[in-house]
């Protein structure tokens, strides 16, 4: 049981922070349905008990999660809680932390990006397949940067989307945004890195089956989890 000391110092819940997670309930527990109309502003705080500028302040903060959406001159809906519309703040995150942040992230895309390779092995169609294989032949022949990137970021996404779990396919559209990608794209352009990283490319697409490609892929982003982590020492 927390003492009175630890219950002091844990820090206190706001109104609205109460009220997002009431109506984060009544969305969870189905009183309010994705692309319903929300009560308006009077009624909601009334039916919560709180005041309207909090309950004004908790919809501003669900808006910006995605959660809700403001129509003007119509009033504030449940938006269709699609997994990306929800998972877009967390491609801020991805794009504004700081180098050892970067890092984290970077394990945790490791993870996922080879789970979702091997599930893309057993489920990729062909059309897929060979959009795969378009990018890495546009990476190889590219001599711009930003448009070798672009197709690193297509590359890795078509296989996302073969996995076919759109949440896992949101997550590392996250932490593979174009900003995130680029910084880590810069030093390996210092570095003259660009000729091992299709290399790894060509991998992931050869080994297009469940294990291999699991192993492939995990190696990949090992690859730059390595250079980052000696920049950050060497830093």
């Amino acid at each position: 049981m927390a003492t009175s000391a630890e219950r002091a110092d844990a820090p206190k819940e706001t109104v609205a922070q109460r009220a997002i997670g009431q109506i984060k309930s009544m969305i969870g527990e189905g009183l309010l349905q994705p692309g319903e109309r929300l009560p308006t502003e009077r009624e909601l705080a009334a039916q919560l008990g709180i005041s309207r500028s909090s309950m004004r302040e908790a919809v501003r903060a669900l808006t910006v999660m995605g959660v809700l959406e403001s129509r003007h001159g119509s009033g504030v809906y449940v938006t269709q809680l699609e997994t990306g519309d929800l998972l877009e703040t967390f491609g801020v995150v991805a794009e504004l932390s700081p180098g050892p942040r970067m890092l984290e992230l970077l394990e945790v895309r490791r993870v996922l990006e080879s789970t979702a390779t091997a599930l893309a092995a057993a489920r990729i169609e062909p059309e897929q397949l060979a959009e795969v294989e378009d990018h890495l032949k546009a990476m190889e022949t590219s001599s711009a940067p930003e448009e070798i990137l672009a197709h690193d970021l297509a590359f890795h996404r078509v296989i996302a989307t073969a996995a076919g779990n759109g949440s896992m396919a949101a997550i590392l559209d996250g932490l593979s945004s174009q900003t995130f990608r680029t910084r880590v794209w810069r030093g390996y352009e210092e570095e003259g890195a660009f000729e091992r990283t299709h290399l790894e490319h060509t991998r992931i697409y050869q080994a297009l089956d469940p294990e291999s490609a699991r192993a492939a892929s995990s190696a990949h982003v090992a690859g730059v989890e390595r250079w980052l982590k000696g920049q950050l020492e060497t830093g």
